[in-house]
């Protein structure tokens, strides 16, 4: 594996050999290629004061263009709830159910996008795993990382899975960190 960082959590009821399993475990490995294929475009486009959409269309050249990701679908989400989730992309893997792709970039932890994420797959019906794009490192005008998202995310994602009692009703959950996590020397 080449500088993307990758965490996978996937629930405890879940056969490691489930035909969609297996389905969105590829799509993983092939999004974890795109990324570090890319890895010195994605460095360019991720500074300080830099728009999200940058890395966005990046993850997108290989989601929407290639993999037939839509991009801003709005999802359905069950009865009773009002809200309805738009995702940056998202996956039909069969009728009543897909993965959901959300790619972070300034407020993935400081403003909890990542468990907004999370919250967005477990309240959608025709959601069952969810794809979390965030970065090795934010960085501030000085150069210097003012914060490491990629680590804090997988840590707490990760609390949602491997124990009945705390599973969500999401089957996996993949985080990709993208971008370089040292300063420019």
């Amino acid at each position: 594996m080449g500088a993307t960082g990758y965490a996978r959590y996937v629930r405890s009821d879940v056969d490691e050999g489930d035909p969609e399993q297996v389905e969105v475990d590829g799509l993983a490995q092939q999004l974890i290629a795109h990324l570090d294929s890319r890895a010195d475009q994605i460095d360019l486009a991720h500074v300080h004061g830099a728009s999200s959409l940058a890395i966005q269309s990046i993850v997108a050249q290989l989601l929407r263009e290639q993999l037939d990701f839509g991009e801003e679908v709005v999802i359905r989400v069950g009865d009773g709830l009002v809200t309805r989730p738009r995702p940056d992309f998202f996956y039909r893997l069969h009728e009543g159910a897909g993965i959901l792709a959300e790619v972070e970039r300034g407020g993935t932890t400081t403003n909890n996008h990542d468990l907004k994420d999370i919250w967005k797959a477990h309240i959608s019906p025709d959601t069952q795993h969810l794809f979390l794009i965030v970065p090795h490192a934010n960085w501030a005008a000085s150069g210097l990382a003012r914060e490491r998202p990629f680590h804090r995310v997988a840590t707490r994602i990760e609390a949602f899975f491997g124990d009945p009692r705390r599973e969500i009703d999401v089957r996996s959950a993949h985080v990709f960190g993208y971008g370089r996590s040292a300063p420019l020397a």
